[in-house]
């Protein structure tokens, strides 16, 4: 294959893929997207109207949950444009350059969800372990200060994947596997040693999808070892029911995430079909489920709406 040189061709562009083996029905599948993606929308949109007008939930477990929900529509938002208008419309084209700032939202959003989510754990351990401490400890300068620590984190996460695979050349064929951009499947088609960066990529899973979970994990085996060892049954189920909102929402997030990670490394040769429903559900069951979750599970929240 000849090689395309991204610095001295501006016409170089790659082509999204829909549903595979269903594009006669991309009119009928999109109805189902794009109420999923107006649930996302609204819901996660209502969470941030209800904390924001309401001074009682101006706390640090709802500022954490306010963070998600902007993180979760950031994560819509990026999705949402090129895959509607592959639905609607059937345009496939998506520039060189539009193709990576979606690639850095995208993955930049995707590691803040996990970020945010090992923040919040780090709060119900103060909530629920040190609670004498929980607001001296936790601070609106040291919220703040995390928020920043995980924007930073985020960044610098994405940033140098972005430029080690911007500055390789690609080859003829610009066939996406999804209807975004996602590294793992940009990645197939460069014509040069990706050493680099799939060595890297590898740092980033063992960063990231390996090390923030076993933090949460961490997290919660001391907030179990502290109920069982000092509560009533009664302050011990009550204890799990304020932390149950965010367990859903740690397995909403890094089971899907999980399984497109081993999706793209063991299972290369599997149908098309179960690659596209991976990351679909992978980027659409976060946005979706959480306000959703902590709309049911959490009265204050239910008031506040």
């Amino acid at each position: 294959m000849s090689e395309v040189t991204n610095t001295t061709q501006d016409s170089f562009y790659f082509i999204l893929t829909g549903i595979p083996g269903l594009e006669a029905s991309h009119i009928w599948i999109s109805i189902p997207f794009c109420g999923l993606y107006i649930i996302s929308i609204i819901g996660n949109t209502t969470i941030l109207s209800a904390i924001c007008t309401e001074p009682s939930l101006h706390q640090p477990m709802y500022l954490f949950l306010s963070m998600l929900a902007l993180t979760d529509l950031g994560l819509t938002l990026t999705t949402m444009p090129t895959v509607m208008q592959l639905l609607w419309f059937s345009i496939r084209k998506i520039s060189f350059e539009a193709c990576f700032v979606q690639f850095f939202f995208l993955h930049g959003f995707s590691f803040m969800e996990s970020s945010v989510l090992l923040a919040m754990s780090f709060d119900r351990y103060v909530a629920i372990c040190r609670p004498l401490h929980y607001a001296t400890i936790l601070t609106n300068e040291v919220i703040g200060r995390i928020a920043s620590a995980m924007i930073c984190r985020c960044v610098l996460a994405v940033l140098p994947s972005l430029f080690l695979l911007k500055r390789l050349p690609f080859c003829d064929s610009r066939l996406l596997s999804h209807s975004y951009c996602l590294h793992q499947d940009m990645i197939r088609l460069v014509c040069a040693d990706i050493r680099i960066n799939s060595w890297y990529g590898f740092a980033l899973v063992l960063l990231i999808i390996v090390l923030d979970p076993l933090l949460i994990v961490l997290s919660y085996t001391l907030i179990l070892k502290s109920i069982l060892g000092t509560a009533t049954w009664t302050e011990r189920l009550r204890a799990l029911n304020n932390c149950l909102s965010h367990v859903l929402a740690v397995l909403v997030l890094y089971i899907p995430m999980v399984g497109v990670s081993m999706t793209h490394r063991f299972a290369k040769h599997a149908s098309p079909l179960v690659h596209v429903i991976m990351a679909n559900i992978y980027l659409l069951a976060p946005p979706v489920m959480n306000p959703i979750i902590y709309s049911v599970k959490t009265k204050q929240i239910r008031h506040a709406i």
